[in-house]
């Protein structure tokens, strides 16, 4: 079986629509001699880390085609277009059709092949049936995104919310199940959107409501990133009360501070995370929450660093993703006054610090607890319900989900042994 190469870099849509291309171009002709690089913009340092990851590929393999695709090749298709290395740029469009992949040898054929992602109205144009590599699998849920948070470049990578339909998403998870899959992780670009589009409007508790009842062998699911100001009271209860969905959120907070949320123009405040995290503790003690934090957002000073420094604590957050800002072109945070870079450097390090400590002492309080692990691939490692990375003291020869004893920490995550 020929199948192309696949680089990917950025969040799980990314790696979710991998798979899906992967797939498509499965026994075609000449994807043996491709490489599909799947780039991420969310940052400058994503754009720098795909032409690191294509110039090290063409090395590689250098008579290999490369093509390149995703959220950097759709905003600025030209810089990769300029790389001798690359042999054809397509866009977040053109990536679910397996004839942009195609070379006929007509030197004619366009360099660059992307569409104005803005134009696009349906809803997302593929869902994965299959993932070869994966215990768990990605389901692509929606696509895009109608907000225009002040830092962010995604929406030109990704255009307007687009969501797929109750019916198409419940028949990918049936096959999805039926391949062996124990666990399902609902995607998207701005997942609390879900279902505002569709012509009954929907919304995203409705959608996991209807799973629930419809997949009666579902073993587990799971929700990616979620904005605080999308989790209505109907998905607030499902989280809460249905075991099936994993006891781990992930929040979209980026910073802590009141007058920097405003001018990130993100929907919520401090006190309102802070709240919403108390109330799913109160509800679900055993959640673990993570968040991501921008350190250094233009205009930030001391105190407001300290107010979303101290949100680590306040919403106990043990898994942060912290990401230093930098400015995207193209965007209005990069117009404002600019934190210098090591004062940004700085304030990121005292927030890994932070998450790090508390994220230490939250699995130490899991040493001699029963836990349901999901075992991925080789070598007896895993995560429990929680996200919390576990391996096995001892080889097994097990996979899926197994019963284990938490027995100790290290610096990766937990051990354990099986039941």
């Amino acid at each position: 079986m020929s199948s192309p190469d696949i680089i990917t870099l950025g969040c799980r849509l990314n790696i979710a629509e991998s798979e899906a291309i992967k797939q498509a171009l499965t026994d075609k002709e000449g994807s043996q001699d491709l490489i599909v690089v799947n780039s991420c913009a969310v940052t400058s340092r994503a754009v720098a880390q795909t032409r690191q990851a294509i110039r090290k590929a063409s090395r590689e393999r250098p008579n290999a085609r490369i093509v390149v695709t995703g959220c950097a090749a759709q905003i600025d298709p030209k810089i990769f277009a300029d790389m001798p290395e690359v042999s054809r740029v397509i866009g977040n469009v053109e990536k679910h059709q397996a004839e942009s992949f195609a070379f006929s040898g007509n030197d004619e054929e366009a360099r660059i092949q992307v569409t104005d992602i803005n134009s696009l109205k349906e809803t997302t144009p593929h869902l994965i049936a299959a993932f070869s590599e994966h215990s768990r699998a990605f389901l692509e849920i929606q696509n895009g995104c109608n907000h225009h948070c002040s830092f962010c470049i995604i929406p030109q990578g990704r255009g307007r919310n687009r969501s797929a339909s109750f019916d198409d998403i419940l028949d990918c998870a049936r096959k999805l199940i039926n391949n062996g899959h124990q666990e399902l992780v609902l995607t998207g670009v701005d997942l609390t959107s879900y279902g505002q589009d569709l012509t009954s409007p929907s919304n995203l508790g409705e959608l996991v409501a209807f799973l629930l009842k419809k997949l009666k062998n579902l073993k587990r699911l799971r929700l990616s990133s979620l904005d605080p100001d999308g989790i209505d009271p109907l998905l607030m209860a499902l989280i809460t009360e249905d075991e099936r969905i994993m006891p781990h959120i992930h929040l979209s907070l980026q910073a802590g501070d009141n007058t920097i949320l405003k001018r990130m123009r993100r929907r919520h405040s401090r006190e309102q995370a802070i709240e919403l995290v108390a109330s799913l503790k109160k509800r679900r003690p055993e959640i673990a929450i993570g968040a991501d934090i921008i350190a250094g957002f233009p205009t930030e000073d001391e105190e407001m660093a300290a107010n979303s420094l101290r949100m680590i604590d306040e919403c106990d957050i043990v898994f942060g993703h912290i990401f230093p800002y930098s400015p995207r072109q193209g965007t209005p945070a990069a117009k404002m006054p600019q934190v210098h870079t090591p004062l940004i450097k700085e304030r990121a390090q005292k927030l890994r610090e932070a998450a790090n400590r508390r994220q230490a002492e939250w699995l130490k309080t899991l040493v001699g607890s029963r836990q349901s692990v999901l075992l991925e691939g080789e070598g007896g490692r895993g995560h429990t319900p929680q996200f919390a990375p576990i391996r096995l003291s001892e080889a097994v020869e097990a996979s899926g989900i197994v019963d284990i004893m938490v027995t100790g920490t290290d610096k990766d995550g937990l051990i354990g042994k099986k039941l």
